[in-house]
């Protein structure tokens, strides 16, 4: 059945699923695919399919936040995804955490709105644990630097007092903030599907998110290099599951 927003079919995806915010992230996946075609773009979801050293993989942009996200999910799940890793970018809550690093969550803090419409707050936003024990594995043996534990995901980066609240997850050792991975992980558990997040590290903690984002234009940026290798790495993470 044609998903209304996604507009795409079973027939037309993989079980394995690749979702960027940002629609021009899924033209750099495109870049690592063969027989890559757009199967649609519709609003912020931009839709690919081709194959990775001989595997089918689909990408879906969500745009920005939980919500459009958690739209690209549920209609994902309805056509038979299996297995959903986002790649996406982040600010850092820890001064060790530099530019173009990789965070892999294994939690995250339900900071925003769209996964309370689904559960109650106390419900646990975790990653699946055969995918991060893959993706890390695969990092190591790619020499990526990568940092691993809680992250925390928001809806804004413009509320008042950002940074008052960034120095308080610092403190209870959050390592990073996004806009998406605790919707992802909390709906991955209630629709029983295997889920992950790769976070690339564009803003150094305490530093200007403006001026860190508008660096992602910068091809050959520590920036690019980063969105690079967790591309890279979701896509060797889909092909050692293939083999299973």
């Amino acid at each position: 059945m044609l998903q209304p927003h996604i507009r795409c079919s079973k027939e037309d995806v993989s079980t394995m699923v690749i979702m960027p915010g940002d629609p021009k992230r899924v033209d750099k996946i495109a870049t690592f695919l063969e027989e890559v075609r757009e199967v649609s773009y519709n609003r912020e979801f931009k839709t690919i399919t081709g194959y990775y050293r001989g595997v089918k993989v689909t990408a879906t942009s969500t745009g920005i936040g939980g919500a459009s996200a958690a739209i690209a999910i549920e209609e994902h799940c309805a056509i038979g995804a299996k297995y959903i890793i986002r790649v996406g970018s982040c600010g850092a809550l820890q001064r060790n955490i530099n530019i173009g690093d990789l965070i892999i969550p294994i939690s995250a803090v339900r900071d925003e709105g769209a996964s309370k419409m689904y559960v109650e707050s106390t419900y646990p936003a975790s990653c699946d644990l055969e995918l991060i024990s893959i993706m890390v594995k695969k990092a190591k043996e790619l020499n990526y630097k990568f940092h691993s534990g809680i992250v925390r995901s928001h809806d804004s980066f413009y509320i008042d007092d950002c940074e008052e609240l960034s120095k308080y997850w610092s403190r209870k050792q959050v390592l990073g903030s996004d806009m998406e991975t605790a919707t992802l992980f909390t709906l991955g558990n209630l629709r029983g599907i295997k889920v992950a997040s790769i976070l690339n590290n564009v803003v150094l903690f305490e530093e200007s998110t403006k001026d860190s984002i508008n660096n992602l234009v910068d091809e050959g940026s520590e920036e690019m290099k980063g969105e690079e290798n967790e591309i890279i790495l979701a896509l060797e993470t889909f092909y050692e599951i293939s083999k299973l």
